[in-house]
C-alpha cells in the first residue's frame, strides 16, 4: 500500500544530512563566504520544530505499521467449579479445575486490512515531511529575501542622506553668499532630518530582518547574505503558461487522503466478519484425582452491532476525501494561475523599476544637482528630482522583493511530489 517511497524526504537539501547549524556556520565563516539561500535553506530544514514533528509522525506511523501486522495475544483461562458448598461439595472435595487455552483466529482479512491502513497513514505521514520541508523552503526563502531587500533599502536611506547632507551644504554656500534665500537652507535641513530619520527607520527593520531569519534558521548572522540574489530576474514571457495541479504535493496529499479513506472502508468490511477463539484444556476432578481433557470453541453473535453503520460512516469519509480531491484540484490550479500572473507581473514591474525607470532617475537627479550649484534650476527642482529617485530606488527594491517573493509561493504550488517506488 505504500504509495510514497521512504525518501520523499529527498526534497530536503543535502546539506541538511551532511551538516548540523553549527558546522555550516563554520565553514561559510572559514571560506569568508555569503550564507547563500541554499545554505540557509539546509540549516533551517535540519532544525525546524515543524521538520522534527514531522519526523516524529513519520515514526509513530512506522510503530503502527508494526502493530497492524501483529496476531491478537493468546490467553489462558482457570476456572473453578463445584467447591465451597454443601455436604460433599464442602471445600474442594469435588472441585473440578479446569485450564483453557484460548487462540483468537482472525476472520475476514482483518489483519491485511490493518496494514493496508497503517501503509497508507505512513504514506501519508511520509508526505507530510515532504510538504513540511517545502513549507519551511518557503519560509525561509521569503526571509532570506526580506533580509537582503532590507538591507538594500537601509543602503539606499544611507546613500539618500549623504545626498541630502550634500544639497544642504550647497543651499548653505548659495545662502551665504546671498545667491539664495534663507528659507533654502530651511527647506535642505528639513530634507537633511527626514533623510536621517528614513536611515533610522530602515536600521531597524534590517535588524528585525535578519533577527527573524536567524532565528527561523537557527544561525547567528555573523556572516553576509548573497546580495544577489534579489537581482535574478528571468526573460520577458509572452503569452499564458499552463500549469495542471497533477503532480504536485497538494494534489498528492489529497490523492493520500483519498487512499486512506479507501483503506479505512476496507477495514470497515473486514470488521462485520465475527471472530472466533478456540483451544485446548485440561480438567481435573478432586474426587477421583483424574485429569480429563476439554476443547473450546466461541463465535460471537452480531445481534445488536453487524458493523453496518460502521462501513456507512467510512464510505462517507471515503465520498468527503474524494470530494475533497476535486476541489483541491480547483483551488490549487486557481493558486497557481494566480501566482505565476503575479510572478510575471513583479517582473515586468522589477525590470521596469529597475532598469529604464531607474536610470532615468539617476540621470535627472543628476542634471539637477549640477544645475543647482550652477544656479541654473531652483531648489523644488532639485527636491524634486531627488524625491523621484528615492522613490524609484525604493520601488525597484520593492519590485524585486516582490517578485523573488512571488516566484518562491509559486515554486511552493507547482513543486513534485516525491515519486513513487517502482
Amino acid at each position: 500500500m505504500h504509495r510514497i517511497i521512504a525518501a520523499s524526504l529527498a526534497v530536503t537539501p543535502c546539506a541538511v544530512l551532511a551538516q548540523t547549524p553549527a558546522d555550516l556556520l563554520s565553514s561559510v565563516q572559514s571560506a569568508q563566504a555569503v550564507l547563500t539561500l541554499e545554505q540557509a535553506i539546509a540549516a533551517a530544514g535540519g532544525s525546524a520544530p515543524s521538520a522534527q514533528a514531522a519526523q516524529a509522525g513519520i515514526d509513530a506511523a512506522h510503530a503502527a505499521r508494526t502493530v497492524a501486522g501483529l496476531r491478537p495475544n493468546p490467553s489462558v483461562e482457570t476456572q473453578v467449579e463445584n467447591f465451597a458448598g454443601s455436604g460433599g461439595y464442602r471445600a474442594f472435595k469435588q472441585a473440578e479445575t479446569t485450564i483453557n487455552f484460548n487462540i483468537p483466529l482472525e476472520l475476514g482479512r482483518k489483519r491485511s486490512a490493518r496494514i493496508a491502513l497503517a501503509d497508507a497513514q505512513t504514506s501519508r505521514a511520509m508526505l507530510t515531511a515532504a510538504i513540511t520541508q517545502a513549507d519551511i523552503r518557503l519560509q525561509v526563502s521569503q526571509l532570506y529575501i526580506d533580509a537582503i531587500a532590507a538591507q538594500r533599502r537601509a543602503v539606499t536611506a544611507a546613500d539618500q542622506l549623504r545626498i541630502a547632507g550634500e544639497a544642504f551644504r550647497a543651499a548653505s554656500i548659495r545662502v551665504q553668499a546671498g545667491r539664495a534665500s534663507p528659507i533654502e537652507e530651511q527647506r535642505a535641513d528639513v530634507a537633511r532630518i527626514n533623510a536621517e530619520a528614513g536611515v533610522e527607520r530602515a536600521r531597524r527593520l534590517l535588524a528585525a530582518a535578519r533577527m527573524n531569519l536567524a532565528r527561523r534558521i537557527g544561525l547567528p548572522m555573523e556572516v553576509a547574505l548573497d546580495p544577489g540574489a534579489l537581482d535574478i530576474l528571468p526573460p520577458p514571457i509572452h503569452g499564458p503558461t499552463e500549469f495542471s495541479a497533477e503532480g504536485t504535493l497538494a494534489m498528492a496529499a489529497a490523492d493520500a487522503d483519498l487512499a486512506v479513506a479507501d483503506a479505512g472502508v476496507r477495514m470497515a468490511r473486514s470488521q462485520r466478519v465475527p471472530d472466533i477463539a478456540f483451544g485446548p484444556g485440561l480438567r481435573r476432578l478432586a474426587a477421583t484425582n483424574d485429569t480429563a481433557a476439554v476443547f473450546s470453541i466461541s463465535v460471537p453473535l452480531p445481534l445488536f452491532n453487524s458493523g453496518g453503520a460502521a462501513v456507512e460512516q467510512a464510505q462517507a469519509q471515503r465520498g468527503m476525501a474524494e470530494a475533497q480531491r476535486r476541489m483541491t484540484a480547483l483551488d490549487v490550479e486557481q493558486a497557481i494561475t494566480d501566482a505565476r500572473a503575479e510572478a510575471d507581473n513583479a517582473a515586468t514591474s522589477a525590470r521596469a523599476a529597475s532598469g529604464p525607470a531607474l536610470a532615468a532617475a539617476q540621470e535627472a537627479a543628476r542634471i539637477a544637482r549640477i544645475g543647482y550649484r550652477e544656479g541654473k534650476f531652483g531648489q523644488i527642482d532639485l527636491l524634486d528630482a531627488e524625491r523621484t529617485l528615492a522613490e524609484t530606488r525604493v520601488a525597484a527594491i520593492d519590485a524585486l522583493a516582490a517578485y523573488q517573493n512571488a516566484k518562491a509561493r509559486l515554486e511552493r504550488l507547482i513543486a513534485p511530489a516525491p515519486q513513487e517506488d517502482n
